[in-house]
């Protein structure tokens, strides 16, 4: 074990997959560029070639498509989509043909792929460079979605994601990428649909992904210094996500928060707060509180941006209010 930084942590998982398999490849736009990973994918195509690292044209459905048919084929292959915004020029393919595939094949024919798709949001990038929109994902049958919160996470999950067989959406934030953290040096997987318990509490149950799960890590303390116990649950997987231990946590406290930085309206919080109620309603001491983006396009202004994305004070005020 040793820190690393998120983003280092997703290079190095990358370098250690395409060292142990022959048949990962990456393909998507930016790859050769540090600018639009972030460095996560750093001078990959110096170690490994450009022709296992390949840099794609401005073509999101034509590459993904190609991604899915080399997967199909017996490849490996990792489809990176530098912004989720104009991942929804390959909806099809991701929809249409990726996720049904091997139910179409009765299980004969699978899809080893793993789409990285990021979000990459502030610095007055405005509404069509701004967009978190992971639940669109998490409704479709067939697709398995994660949002590693952590270095470790970050480099368990898309290991995990690359051996699992079939598609996994992989997403990444970039408010993340200079998070610290222990990382193994060795390749290790973390199990996809299982949430990890940052921290125990017996007042409130704060559930969490990826952005939202660091900002929640930081309310909990505050909340200590206030004397409640917040239990952290971080999802990390949300297609599959872990309604056992959710549903365990809450049974436990009777309150929840639930924390996702994308808009609200039929989003991974009310899916969470909808399963919630509805198998344990009578064991609530409070309604249960959502902390989400507005519904509403994200702004261009650097002064509006304060407001419309939420933080650790935001999470604190929704436990309070859920206290009473």
């Amino acid at each position: 074990m040793r820190p690393l930084t998120y983003v280092q942590a997703i290079r190095e998982a990358h370098a250690q997959l395409l060292k142990d398999d022959p048949r990962v490849f990456l393909i998507g736009q930016g790859l050769w560029s540090p600018w639009y990973a972030g460095a996560s994918l750093q001078d990959l195509d110096k170690e490994f070639g450009r022709d296992r690292i390949m840099d794609s044209p401005v073509s999101e459905n034509a590459t993904t498509g190609a991604a899915i048919g080399a997967a199909i084929a017996g490849m490996r292959p990792i489809m990176f989509h530098p912004r989720m915004d104009f991942m929804l020029l390959a909806v099809d393919p991701i929809v249409n043909q990726a996720a049904n595939w091997a139910y179409l094949f009765g299980g004969q024919v699978g899809v080893p792929l793993v789409i990285r798709s990021v979000i990459n949001r502030g610095g007055e990038q405005g509404a069509q460079h701004s967009q978190a929109l992971q639940a669109m994902f998490m409704h479709v049958p067939g697709l398995k979605v994660v949002m590693p919160s952590t270095p470790s996470d970050a480099k368990g999950l898309l290991i995990s994601a690359v051996h699992d067989g079939n598609p996994v959406l992989y997403i990444d934030d970039r408010w993340l990428y200079e998070e610290t953290g222990e990382v193994p040096e060795g390749m290790y997987r973390v199990p996809i649909g299982q949430a990890a318990v940052r921290r125990p509490g017996r007042h409130v149950t704060i559930v969490a992904t990826s952005w939202m799960a660091a900002q929640a890590c930081r309310a909990a303390q505050v909340l200590e210094e206030r004397g409640i116990e917040a239990e952290l649950i971080d999802l990390r997987s949300i297609k599959p996500w872990d309604r056992e231990t959710v549903m365990a946590s809450v049974s436990k406290t009777g309150r929840l928060v639930v924390a996702d930085a994308a808009w609200m309206t039929a989003g991974v919080a009310a899916e969470i707060a909808a399963t919630v109620a509805g198998e344990l309603l009578h064991e609530l001491k409070a309604p249960i509180r959502r902390v989400c983006l507005p519904d509403v396009p994200a702004p261009t202004s650097g002064a509006l941006e304060k407001s419309y994305y939420p933080g650790a004070d935001d999470i604190v005020t929704a436990v309070e209010k859920a206290l009473g």
